[in-house]
This record gives structure tokens, sequence and C-alpha cells, in this order.
């Protein structure tokens, strides 16, 4: 199963494991219920951010879309619209709460992410290039072996100014649940 069908196959699951229309389902994620359907449908590929909206809003973490649940090569997710392509190192670990990632941004790719679930702590480090980051409204550039930890849980962005591919690993780090 490729990746695209099995984030369709996965997000129809989680719907109707939850007894949630569509239109539901859009008011918990804040992704448009026609949107919602195309991405079911396996018509449209969601970008990160919206991948991200749709996590949140089930409360899963982002690996629940990306790792299909038979072993096969590392699934690549990559959004045909914003140069990002997320390749999961470790799929989430329901005892220590962690998704950890390898992301590659192309030259002039910006990655706008929404607020995760309150309590998620990101961090991120740079492994090749530069990465601009947007944290708490203030950008700063991060060099390869540089590295920074902050609140997912708010508005941050990811940009890659350079001429060249920016690769970096982010782990992230998903609170107790109560």
């Amino acid at each position: 199963m490729d990746i695209t069908t099995h984030l369709a196959a996965r997000l129809k699951q989680l719907r109707q494991s939850r007894g949630l229309s569509l239109t539901q389902a859009a008011e918990l994620t804040g992704v448009s219920k026609a949107m919602l359907g195309q991405i079911e449908r396996n018509e449209s590929s969601p970008t990160v951010a919206t991948l991200w909206k749709i996590a949140t809003g089930f409360n899963v973490p982002l690996s629940e879309f990306l790792v299909t649940p038979t072993p096969a090569p590392r699934p690549v997710y990559d959004p045909q619209s914003n140069g990002m392509t997320i390749t999961p190192l470790f799929p989430y670990d329901a005892q220590l709460r962690f998704d950890h990632f390898t992301i590659t941004l192309a030259p002039g790719a910006q990655s706008d992410s929404t607020p995760h679930e309150a309590g998620v702590i990101e961090h991120v480090v740079v492994i090749s290039g530069a990465l601009d980051m947007l944290i708490d409204g203030v950008w700063q550039t991060l060099a390869a072996g540089e590295g920074v930890r902050f609140a997912g849980d708010c508005p941050h962005s990811y940009r890659n100014a350079q001429q060249t591919p920016t690769q970096f690993h982010s782990l992230i780090h998903y609170p107790a649940k109560a």
C-alpha cells in the first residue's frame, strides 16, 4: 500500500471509528469538509500543515498517517505543493510518546505549521544546510549541527532560504493522555 492510499484509508478509519460525519471531522480539525472528503477518496494529497491539523484535531501522532502497518521501505511523504518531504525514522512510540522524522526542505521552500496539541514539544536538529525557524514570532537561523527545542502548541514555521536542500531531524514529543 502506498503512503497516500494508507493516509486516505487511515483518515476514513479514524473518522468512522469515532462516529463522526465529514462535517463533524471538519469542525474538529479545522480542515474543510470538501478537503477531508477528497483526502479520504485519495483524490487530493494534503500539505504537511493540513495533515498536522488533522492529526491534532483527532489527537493522534502525525505518524498515524505516515507509517503503514506492514513493514516496507520507509515511507516518504511529499506533498506536491510545498517542497517538504517527511520520512519517519521511528514511528510513534506509545510508551515514550514521540515521533522522529527526517525532513527535507527544497530551496526556497517554507512550511507554516498550525499549533499542535497542547503540551507538544518539538526538537529540531539541522543535519545539512541551514534552516530558518519562526518561533514565538521571531525568525532564527540554525546551521548544520545546531538545534532548538520549542513548544509545538504555538504557530511556527520552517524555511529554507538557501540554494540547496536543507535536511533536519524533528523529534515530536506528545504529552501524556489524562
